[in-house]
């Protein structure tokens, strides 16, 4: 019995006592009921204070309440006792058969156990890349690499119909640099002022060149032209490799300069004149909104006529809600801590609900250290980290999984040394090996002649504590996919993988809970009941890991 399902069987027991006359609920009985996993095992399987919510609405003593409905529960199939705590929490346990079910539930879902629907309806864009055409990617975008495709497929998992999108920064003078740089790198000239360096430049210029010969003796306007576009083309190609080798995939790249070449701009312009929301002052246009908490109003269009970065945000944000967006979900670095409010009273200015339409997320540094030294330069880019030199050095399933562990808003700090380092006390490798425990055990099993039992499997073999306790982890794997979800969170899956993978190993180490028969022992029919167990631990850590983008090795 899951957690869902004890909540069904509480729902169930409290209109049987409410059609029966001994409760009166005037708010009606709720659809669901919180339950939770208790701190302590003497306390029983599973808790909840629903007493305590709905006592008082049904204008009993919640202790009353409580024995009321401890009594319909007891008669209740799958559940073995329920005692009253305090002033009227009641602690459940379930009977072995309907925890040990748990197990044949998580095989037979397979890949799709942990999938659940709670944001079904739901169409939702993650933003979370946004860059120059103009260089490698580096650290500071290996981050969001991670946490925005984690959480991409977090809420995928719960059900939401998600985009994930790279916002491409092609428009601006940095584009004409970049040109100019290349050039000055095939011509073997001096960098330009305000240019780029670094390898990766005298690469693109051998690149551009063997791509379209003859292309640095056009003349200089019409260079320019063809250099910048070619080196787009090809420094946008790499960085699309990069992430896909880093495991991290965009449905959407969408380009700032199609947006203004759109006339989306203009557009958006005119919608907040209808409005009421802008106004002029000192040659400028201005958005008002200070109208929605912002603490001072934005500029559109300065004084000389040219445009805003704000203005294409607020075009950007109005494209999105066009494509059908319910939510738009924004992930920005550290030193965007003032957008958030502003970001919002746009959402507001143009008629939108911010707190149903916009989500945004704040991500603090991190720092890499490779022999007590903070790793800051590049051998191609010169003076960043790049994304691939990153996932060369350190591997990809630890740097993402690295990355992923922690809240956006927590700077890091990770050491080479510690998170590619085979041992428990690398987080990485303690999930990933546990997981390829379960791969031996299950081919162990096969070699001895042991399948899954199937119909025959019974449940009430799974008897021991320790099986138990495995089981309640395997059970709160959905409820944990749904709050990483609502929260945004996916470091929360790395750490329910950690905690079940401590609970898994305990219970490898208990004799009692063998799996595999010793000696010349026939195979038992509780050796196929762990079997099951067995393949449905290797179910959840193998969800799990790819949610965070991580294999699952059989082999360590």
């Amino acid at each position: 019995m899951n957690p869902e399902q004890l909540s069904a069987t509480i729902v169930a027991a409290l209109k049987s006592l409410e059609q029966s006359g001994r409760v009166t609920l005037p708010d009606g009985i709720p659809t669901t009921v919180v339950v939770e996993r208790p701190r302590s095992k003497e306390h029983g399987d599973y808790a909840t204070n629903v007493a305590l919510q709905l006592g008082k609405k049904a204008g009993m003593n919640p202790r009353d309440f409580a024995g009321l409905l401890a009594e319909a529960l007891d008669a209740a199939e799958g559940i073995a006792t329920v005692d009253i705590a305090g002033p009227g929490f009641l602690n459940i346990t379930v009977e072995a058969g309907a925890q040990g079910q748990i197990a044949a539930d998580v095989v037979a879902a397979g890949a799709s156990y942990g999938r659940i629907s709670v944001l079904a309806g739901q169409k939702i864009n993650v933003e979370f890349i946004s860059a120059n055409p103009t260089g490698p990617l580096h650290l500071g975008h290996t981050r969001w690499a991670v946490l925005g495709d984690a959480i991409g497929r977090v809420l995928s998992a719960a059900g939401a119909e998600v985009t994930r999108e790279f916002y491409i920064n092609d428009r601006g003078v940095q584009m004409n640099y970049f040109a100019d740089s290349i050039t000055a790198a095939a011509l073997g000239e001096p960098k330009p002022e305000n240019g780029y360096a670094g390898a990766y430049i005298d690469d693109l210029a051998k690149a551009v060149e063997a791509a379209s010969p003859g292309i640095f003796d056009l003349p200089a306007d019409e260079r320019r032209a063809a250099v910048r576009a070619k080196g787009y083309e090809l420094q946008l190609a790499e960085q699309q490799e990069q992430l896909t080798t880093f495991n991290t995939h965009f449905d959407v790249w969408f380009s700032e300069l199609s947006l203004h070449e759109s006339g989306s701009v203009p557009e958006t312009l005119q919608r907040l004149r209808d409005l009421g929301h802008v106004y002029e002052e000192g040659g400028a246009l201005w958005m008002r909104t200070t109208d929605f908490g912002d603490d001072k109003d934005r500029v559109l269009i300065k004084s000389d006529g040219e445009l805003t970065y704000f203005a294409s945000d607020t075009a950007y944000y109005l494209n999105k809600r066009a494509r059908g967006f319910d939510n738009c979900l924004y992930l920005l670095g550290a030193d965007h801590h003032g957008y958030v409010n502003r970001l919002r009273a746009m959402a507001a200015c143009v008629g939108d609900d911010p707190d149903l339409t916009l989500d945004v997320l704040i991500g603090q540094l991190v720092k890499i250290l490779s022999n007590g030294e903070e790793l800051k330069l590049s051998k191609r880019a010169g003076t960043i980290v790049t994304l691939d030199e990153l996932a060369d050095v350190i591997g990809v399933d630890a740097l993402r999984y690295s990355l992923a562990r922690y809240p956006a808003d927590s700077p890091l700090v990770l050491d080479i040394a510690e998170i590619t380092k085979a041992s428990n006390d690398n987080p990485v490798y303690y999930v990933q090996y546990a997981h390829a425990r379960t791969c031996r055990m299950m081919a162990n099993a096969a070699d001895l002649g042991m399948e899954l039992p199937g119909a025959s499997f019974d449940p009430a073999l799974l008897d021991h504590e320790r099986d138990g306790d495995l089981l309640r982890a395997l059970a709160e794997y959905p409820r944990v996919v749904a709050s990483a979800a609502d929260l945004r969170e996916p470091h929360r899956i790395a750490r329910y993988l950690e905690d079940t993978a401590a609970v898994f190993n305990r219970w490898y180490d208990t004799k009692e809970c063998r799996m595999l028969p010793q000696g010349d022992e026939p195979v038992s029919e509780a050796n196929l009941a762990r079997l099951v167990l067995v393949v449905a631990t290797r179910t959840v850590f193998a969800n799990g890991l790819d949610l965070l983008g991580v294999s699952s090795p059989e082999r360590m």
